[in-house]
């Protein structure tokens, strides 16, 4: 994705440019949906900003603070709206919600903008019907955060110009996602299975797969799940890199197992770099210290590898004290005050102070190993005579490729089920994933994980709307 990224750096530049008159000189770059929309090019570049708007990631609040792999970190008073929605005490005026849906919106807003405009365009239709399939995903994707972190949101699918379309009322989660399913379908139907070199990064025909399957799970629809991993599996494009430690490094954007993530390019011409670099690292990097990891996510990997040592994802997923880092370093548990711990998967040491935040590693929202843990679960939930056995099948593609032994002695499905959870958590970890996977495995589980802190509502535990929204919106009661 960096050439896009570089093409809307430019566009807005473009648009920033004056004649040094301005005061009386005609302005320039003054555009609107009814003169901007007029070429591919336009419409390609009005695409690109929403991949652009998705680059303040702060999903990995909810994902993994929120759970029971995480805590705030940092310096103890710093950023106190993440401690609230780490012990689950966030009111509407909490910063950190504020953000979240204002950026997700801005995506959202963005994507209608797209779709509404450059349908009834005039030009290829391949290319037209593909930038329409682009924008309908990453719509469909920012409320599928929406959807898990609010439950109810308002259903926005208009460009933002009248009342109606501003001040729109909360939709059911099931409409929410009917919406979602209605997009990505939409989606699969134009989009490419790969790109040339130019374009990569876009979304492709298996990211809208992959995300169907995974909104699949989340309602338990587990036949249609599986259903939508085999039509994922069936453009055989995807695989597991062979070592799992790479896939965390500057060009791992590129790997064969990556579904949908977000690219990120080292230019101080942009904030366009992954910020997580400098959010999680330590401070003798110039980092924050951040999402500092749990002693109850390192005492998950209780197995051996066939040779006897650690599961390499812990030492590739955190710094542990006395062992490896990165560029012949070695982690000191003083980097983290909090825990001890701190993430290593986002972290390149060779950037440091200022220029932290221009990281070019990037953060994969979906891999393909995320597929095939999803896939034995909606095999193991659909039961029958095969399904622990079925399940394994795909779980053990997961351990071979970090030498664990396989899966052989589980038999039944409430074993399974344990066995499947504990490798989501293991393989997925500070991918931003715990917390919606402890939600959607139910009240048990969940209570288990996040403890006394945590109170179970009905039917799942939501954050409350901003205040802001409250404030603005006037169809929210």
């Amino acid at each position: 994705m960096k050439k896009i990224l570089y093409i809307i750096i430019v566009a807005v530049l473009g648009l920033l440019t004056s004649c040094s008159d301005f005061l009386t000189a005609e302005l320039k770059g003054d555009y609107t949906s009814a003169n901007y929309y007029t070429t591919p090019e336009s419409a390609t570049m009005a695409v690109t900003g929403i991949y652009n708007s998705l680059y303040g990631n702060t999903l990995w609040i909810f994902g993994d603070v929120a759970s029971d792999d995480a805590v705030k970190g940092g310096n103890a008073g710093d950023q106190a709206d993440i401690n609230a929605i780490n012990d689950f005490s966030a009111a509407a005026d909490n910063g950190i919600l504020n953000v979240f849906w204002k950026s997700s919106f801005e995506t959202i807003a963005r994507a209608n903008n797209a779709i509404t405009y450059i349908a009834p365009m005039s030009f290829d239709a391949v290319l037209r019907n593909r930038l329409v399939g682009e924008a309908k995903y990453l719509r469909a994707y920012s409320y599928f955060n929406l959807v898990n972190i609010f439950g109810k949101v308002p259903l926005k699918l208009e460009p933002q110009l009248t009342s109606a379309t501003i001040n729109v009322p909360l939709s059911e989660v099931t409409a929410i996602y009917a919406r979602i399913e209605k997009d990505l379908t939409e989606a699969i139907a134009v989009l490419p299975a790969t790109y040339p070199n130019a374009d990569a990064g876009r979304v492709t025909q298996g990211a809208a797969y992959g995300l169907l399957a995974k909104v699949d799970l989340y309602q338990q629809k587990y036949t249609d799940c599986i259903t939508n991993i085999q039509a994922l599996e069936n453009l055989h494009h995807y695989k597991l890199l062979s070592n799992y430690a790479n896939l965390f490094k500057p060009g791992a954007e590129d790997s064969t197992e990556v579904v949908f993530g977000i690219r990120y390019a080292n230019t101080t011409a942009s904030s366009i770099g992954n910020g997580l670099n400098v959010w999680f690292a330590p401070a003798i990097e110039g980092g924050y210290y951040f999402n500092a990891p749990t002693q109850n996510y390192v005492d998950a990997f209780v197995q051996k590898t066939k040779d006897g040592s650690d599961d390499p994802r812990l030492d590739a997923s955190i710094g542990r004290d006395g062992k490896p880092w990165l560029n012949n370093t070695t982690f000191s548990s003083s980097w983290s005050e909090a825990t001890g711990y701190l993430v290593k998967k986002y972290d390149e040491n060779t950037i440091l102070g200022a220029s932290k935040s221009q990281s070019t590693v990037p953060y994969h929202s979906m891999r393909y190993a995320d597929i095939l843990l999803m896939k034995a679960e909606a095999l193991n939930e659909i039961g029958g005579p095969t399904a622990v056995a079925s399940a394994a099948i795909e779980v053990n593609k997961v351990r071979l490729r970090v030498n664990l032994a396989r899966d052989s002695t589980t038999t039944t499905q409430s074993d399974m089920r344990i066995v499947i959870q504990n490798e989501r958590r293991k393989e997925l970890g500070f991918e931003f994933h715990r917390f919606f996977d402890l939600m959607r495995w139910g009240q048990a589980t969940a209570e288990a994980a996040l403890g006394t802190d945590f109170k179970w509502k009905a039917p799942r535990f939501y954050f409350p709307i901003p205040q802001s929204e409250l404030d603005t919106n006037k169809a929210l009661q």
